[in-house]
């Protein structure tokens, strides 16, 4: 092992065991993976990083099935159409072990929990939720979303129009105790990020093709 190598496990090592800044994090981020980010994707892993960052700094918060679920379907749909797609698993752990989290930990229970509201009523999973939840929960954008995730996998929820769904998500956020307009705020923006990205993928796109008649 070279003593560069030995210098930075060292470095690693103590800072994951302090509270780490963000320029830390970032720091221990761009060791672990060493490859540049599509400018496409770049702000959004960024932002990833600060996030973690800051909700690692709170002492009320907590790693719960919400947090994991959020986190590990939300990097999903915002990383779609990444390349090399083989980087993704390493980036998804350089997000979480440079700011104090455990991957492999946070997709089993991401996994896990998902399975058991699969298949369920709209019904169902507010039920669920109710009783799985911690009347503690620690308001986040990623639990927030890790809600509203679930609540779209419910079967019969594409039977609704949209004023009354976005009344039902309303009326889960209020029962778990959690502010019904930062979770709409937070899920308009996660959406709207969406669809900025599949505007963005498909204007590259077509700029490609443009290029290659040109040729």
């Amino acid at each position: 092992m070279s003593q560069h190598t030995l210098t930075l496990l060292r470095f690693t090592y103590k800072k994951l065991k302090e509270k780490l800044t963000v320029s830390d994090s970032k720091k221990v981020f761009h060791e672990k993976f060493p490859y540049v980010i599509p400018g496409l994707y770049k702000r959004i892993v960024d932002e990833m990083l600060v996030e973690l960052n800051l909700l690692n700094h709170q002492n009320e918060f907590t790693r719960d099935y919400l947090f994991c679920i959020g986190l590990t379907e939300t990097f999903k749909e915002l990383m779609k159409g990444y390349k090399p797609e083989k980087h993704l698993d390493l980036l998804f752990k350089s997000l979480c072990s440079s700011t104090n989290f455990e991957a492999k930990e946070i997709n089993e229970i991401s996994q896990k929990s998902q399975k058991e509201f699969k298949d369920k009523t709209f019904k169902d999973i507010m039920k669920l939720l109710i009783e799985k939840s911690n009347s503690k929960l620690y308001p986040s954008r990623i639990l927030n979303l890790g809600i509203y995730i679930l609540i779209s996998n419910a079967q019969d929820l594409n039977e609704k129009d949209e004023s009354k769904t976005n009344k039902m998500i309303s009326d889960i956020f209020e029962k778990l105790n959690l502010s019904a307009n930062k979770a709409e705020k937070d899920i308009s923006i996660y959406k709207s990020t969406i669809l900025k990205m599949e505007q963005a993928k498909e204007l590259i796109e077509e700029l490609k093709i443009k290029d290659k008649k040109k040729d």
